[in-house]
């Protein structure tokens, strides 16, 4: 696994955050798809998403500080460093509680605002762990039987030592609870369209 991917000239694309981008844009098209059928309108999605993306980053910024409060003690330009050092936890309570804040000043439905977001988080966080596999950060610990992973060029996880594959599992699992939630959704929609068409029939007789 490598990070760089590619380079252009003086830039450089790297697979964590290619992983990323891939994820916020696949989760959206996703989003503006199941609003559509359930008549939300768009503008609201828009403005939940991006807000949402900058409670997450404040969220999984401030985790991580708070988990290397003793570091920064020492190291205080963590603080400052703003490309690196994320905790993903942070980042979904961090996105969740904006939304909330912004269904509230907008006299929105949280809860059905969130059901539909839902599919969308698991689905970037499926992206977002193939992003923590080409990097090798959130490495698991070391494997001692056949199933697992090395690392050769990786900044963060130990080389050339088995580990379990975590961000594989991972992302796997989020994938599958997209998928998962995605049909339920849909499922549940249809239900729900059907019954109003039929409560709409019988009060036309």
């Amino acid at each position: 696994m490598k990070n760089e991917l590619l380079h252009i000239g003086p830039i450089t694309i790297y697979g964590y955050g290619l992983m990323i981008a891939i994820g916020i844009i696949a989760a959206y098209q996703v989003l503006v798809t199941r609003a559509q059928k359930r008549q939300i309108e768009r503008s609201h999605i828009s403005s939940i998403t991006l807000w949402g993306l900058v409670g997450g980053f404040l969220g999984a910024k401030i985790l991580y500080w708070i988990t290397q409060g003793k570091n920064i003690i020492d190291h205080p330009e963590i603080l400052w460093n703003m490309s690196t050092g994320f905790v993903v936890y942070g980042g979904i309570l961090g996105g969740v509680l904006t939304g909330y804040i912004y269904c509230r000043l907008k006299g929105l439905n949280f809860l059905q605002l969130l059901d539909l977001f839902v599919p969308s988080i698991a689905l970037a966080q499926g992206f977002g762990r193939i992003g923590c596999l080409l990097a090798g950060c959130c490495y698991g610990e070391v494997a001692h039987g056949w199933f697992g992973i090395t690392f050769h060029e990786s900044e963060f996880a130990p080389n050339e030592v088995k580990l379990i594959p975590t961000q594989i599992l991972e992302s796997v699992f989020n994938f599958g609870l997209f998928f998962c939630t995605d049909l339920f959704g849909e499922k549940k929609e249809n239900k729900r369209i059907h019954s109003k068409s039929i409560s709409a029939s019988l009060q036309s007789w």
